[in-house]
């Protein structure tokens, strides 16, 4: 029954925080939009040499883990996962902290909305829709599905930081949110380092199980 309320009363805290900061989801939303958008362009606008590399790195890659000649060490991998969540997260809640860092706040939303859909395009592009969104899925999706909300909260949540500095330059208020904003970042932190253990131990034994359909 507590756990009950409990979920009920988490679920209800996030959709208020959403409802709260439609506009700046919504304008994240949209610039992440555009990454993914680009990402796309790029590939078909790519050189026919660059595609042919793509698409060697991606057969030479899927044809590796087919024939068992790599083993994947699992906790240097969880390392670096954990290493770049945690880098992604204090990156931004840094720049969300500073007046000056919003312009690059929305270009690393537009530029992880790229990397993503360029993954996701260029493994379509050579394995075909099927195999392509199979190998998307088991390799890119499962850890971005509580990487990417995170990751829109994270600069949300700089954006409101950004604005209450703008409207209000009393230095106690200002204190205030930038302890809001860092206490906010944290949680998102700890959320980021869980979507590295599901990337590790998730991610990759789904890949290696789903390699042979590919």
């Amino acid at each position: 029954m507590r756990k009950e309320k409990s979920k009920g009363k988490i679920k209800e805290i996030i959709l208020k925080h959403i409802v709260n900061n439609k506009k700046e989801y919504l304008s994240a939303c949209m610039i992440f939009l555009i990454g993914i958008i680009l990402g796309v362009l790029f590939l078909n606008y790519m050189q026919e040499a660059e595609q042919t590399e793509v698409k060697n790195y991606i057969q030479n890659f899927i044809q590796t883990l087919k024939e068992g000649n790599t083993t994947i060490d699992q906790e240097a991998l969880l390392k670096s996962s954990i290493k770049s969540n945690v880098i992604m997260g204090i990156f931004l809640w840094f720049m969300g902290s500073t007046v000056i860092g919003m312009p690059i706040v929305y270009l690393y939303i537009a530029y992880r909305g790229f990397c993503i859909s360029y993954a996701i395009s260029a493994a379509i592009a050579v394995l075909g829709t099927g195999k392509g969104m199979l190998f998307s899925v088991s390799s890119i999706l499962l850890q971005n599905i509580m990487i990417i909300p995170i990751f829109l909260a994270l600069s949300v949540s700089g954006m409101n930081l950004y604005h209450s500095i703008m409207k209000d330059k009393r230095k106690e208020n200002i204190k205030v949110e930038i302890i809001r904003h860092t206490i906010f970042s944290l949680i998102g932190i700890m959320v980021l380092i869980l979507a590295a253990f599901i990337e590790v131990y998730g991610s990759s034994n789904i890949l290696m199980a789903a390699v042979k359909y590919l």
